[in-house]
């Protein structure tokens, strides 16, 4: 299954936000373990320096993101995904940009602590919970 985790859920990972870090740390193992392949949009990056930084300082944030490009694949932005995002119904752009990045990429899932900021997605949108509750059972089923 590829995943395109959003920036709140990646956040939550880095900055240790309480009680959220603890499931989204378990989505972060199965990318490491090969069980999903996880994505991370392109300004996500831009998006996590920008607000991790005055929270652990300019070297930490830095280096988080070349651990996040270690592990995660990206997803890219181009005028096109940046046009049709500015064109599309979604209420917020950064969230609409990252939407049509996940759909040029033909992304399986989307994980967010946000889920109504994708109400118009096609694309299946899951908490942190739901995706490993059912990431346990075809675990299960397999």
């Amino acid at each position: 299954m590829t995943v395109l985790f959003d920036t709140n859920v990646v956040l939550d990972v880095l900055l240790d936000r309480v009680p959220f870090a603890e499931t989204a740390l378990l989505l972060f193992h199965r990318v490491e373990r090969k069980s999903i392949q996880g994505y991370l949009c392109a300004t996500t990056l831009t998006d996590i320096y920008y607000i991790a930084r005055p929270a652990v300082g300019k070297e930490t944030a830095l280096n988080r993101i070349c651990e996040l490009l270690d592990l995660f694949e990206i997803a890219s932005v181009d005028r096109s995904i940046l046009k049709t995002a500015a064109d599309g119904d979604f209420l917020d752009f950064e969230d609409a940009v990252l939407y049509e990045s996940a759909k040029r990429i033909d992304i399986d899932a989307i994980v967010t602590r946000n889920r109504d900021d994708f109400e118009k997605s096609d694309i299946p949108v899951y908490s942190p919970d739901d995706l490993n509750a059912l990431l346990d059972l075809q675990a299960d089923d397999n």
